[in-house]
């Protein structure tokens, strides 16, 4: 008994170090993540290969967002414990000044408050 405890334990923490994957679908993440704030122009070409899977991002998990798509642009706090992961698309006054109001395309991940992606939405600036 011990030892099946021992074994799920080194099985889980070995799964939890994997390295992000390459691809989702056709979106390209390495790219995705090397375009911080979307200030290099590469995002910008991924966006239909973002909403090609951007049901496949629904239901995962924060650390699994994160994993995938780096760390977002803005973490925004909503209501009800929820949470909005931004990600800028395109290049805008964010580049410049990482404080600066930006209504650049962005896309927004809700988070629930349990941490699991609910909704995936494209607009203008924050949501």
């Amino acid at each position: 008994m011990k030892k099946a405890l021992l074994y799920c334990g080194i099985v889980a923490i070995l799964g939890g170090c994997s390295e992000a994957p390459d691809k989702l679908g056709r979106l390209d993440l390495v790219k995705w993540r090397q375009d911080r704030g979307g200030c290099n122009g590469l995002r910008s070409t991924l966006v239909p290969d973002l909403k090609a899977v951007q049901q496949d991002l629904k239901g995962r998990s924060s650390n699994e967002i994160g994993q995938l798509l780096g760390r977002p642009d803005i973490n925004q706090i909503a209501d009800r414990g929820q949470k909005f992961y931004i990600y800028f698309l395109e290049k805008g006054p964010h580049c410049d000044d990482t404080k600066a109001k930006s209504a650049a395309p962005s896309v927004a991940i809700r988070m629930s408050a349990v941490g699991v992606a609910t909704e995936v939405t494209f607009q203008n600036g924050l949501p």
